[in-house]
């Protein structure tokens, strides 16, 4: 799979990204992004993917799904990002968030950054 994008989401950013009423329930707004991604994919992109869905907080614990894998981040959700981008080599990454410190630090190490509109309908 070292050819196939690796796509990792920031769920607290894109979920926190339109005011829905997330904030009461973010276990279960993580879980709906996580089950739109696995019944959607990659909007605009027919080649194959593979989606990481990264949760912190009161959202650790949403289980992986067919079609998404959710890393639970033990403690800030950005620094397990960067660690995923670290770890991907020369695979290409794309990072999906709004966050701008992020963005920098994935965009450091090569990732390639969209927005949270990219995955939200």
């Amino acid at each position: 799979m070292s050819d196939v994008l690796l796509v990792v989401v920031d769920a607290a950013n894109v979920v926190g990204s339109v005011p829905d009423g997330w904030w009461r329930d973010r276990r279960g707004a993580a879980e709906r992004l996580r089950d739109r991604l696995a019944a959607d994919g990659m909007p605009g992109r027919d080649d194959p993917v593979e989606i990481v869905l990264v949760v912190e907080g009161a959202a650790r614990g949403v289980s992986s799904v067919p079609g998404v894998r959710v890393e639970s981040a033990p403690g800030s959700g950005d620094d397990r990002m960067v660690e995923l981008v670290a770890g991907a080599g020369e695979r290409p990454v794309l990072v999906v968030t709004a966050d701008r410190e992020l963005r920098r630090r994935v965009g450091e190490l090569g990732a390639e950054v969209a927005g949270p509109r990219t995955v939200r309908p």
